[in-house]
């Protein structure tokens, strides 16, 4: 996320105004799609185009990675997209690779349904406490509640370990907060996490 969202409201950033900054936020949480389509017709998918899980997963990255070169070097933004992603790599690029990492490298329900949906309501709920105007601490305490809402679950449904739950859940609170310019909190609330993650599951395999 840019230095500019911290300054200024998101709306008048958003090409095409109110109406733009709602077509982001509904794309966003949209997003939830992602794992039930990977884990529910992702073989059967890779199967008719005679690829594997992985491939087809790392053929979607690459192709987003090449549009959005060409989109950078035209320079031109998108409804719903910041003005200053006309000269940066965008959030959607951000979580289209970030997302691609959870997959490829934690391709089980128990981790990658928290993980993308920690980034897919974690990060648009922030957005608009923020955007309300209310404040740092606030918004983390009360994400910490939501997003930890989610890991949990998670453990209900997918049998996420709940030790990486109360511990994964505010690392990747954590991880949407700095406000870099170049790095968007897409990739940063998936990635950070992910991290944790896989240091994590080494131990949890030996108890």
């Amino acid at each position: 996320m840019s230095e500019q969202v911290e300054l200024t409201n998101p709306v008048d950033l958003s090409v095409g105004g109110m109406s733009g900054h709602i077509f982001r936020r509904l794309f966003h949480l949209a997003m939830f799609i992602i794992p039930i389509l990977y884990f529910e017709y992702g073989e059967t998918f890779a199967d008719s185009v005679g690829m594997s899980l992985d491939e087809v997963v790392a053929g979607i990255v690459i192709i987003a990675a090449v549009g959005e070169g060409i989109r950078l070097k035209l320079g031109f933004t998108v409804f719903g997209q910041r003005e200053y992603e006309s000269k940066q790599v965008s959030a959607l690029a951000w979580g289209a690779l970030a997302i691609g990492l959870v997959l490829l490298i934690t391709p089980t329900k128990e981790y990658a349904y928290p993980l993308i949906f920690s980034l897919t309501f974690g990060d648009p709920f922030m957005g608009e406490l923020r955007r309300k105007g209310m404040d740092s601490k606030t918004v983390i305490l009360a994400a910490c509640v939501f997003v930890l809402g989610i890991w949990l679950a998670c453990w209900y449904a997918f049998g996420t370990p709940i030790i990486v739950c109360l511990i994964v859940a505010p690392i990747a609170v954590l991880a949407e907060t700095p406000r870099l310019r170049y790095i968007d909190d897409n990739a940063t609330m998936l990635l950070i996490p992910l991290v944790a993650v896989v240091t994590l599951e080494p131990f949890l395999n030996v108890m």
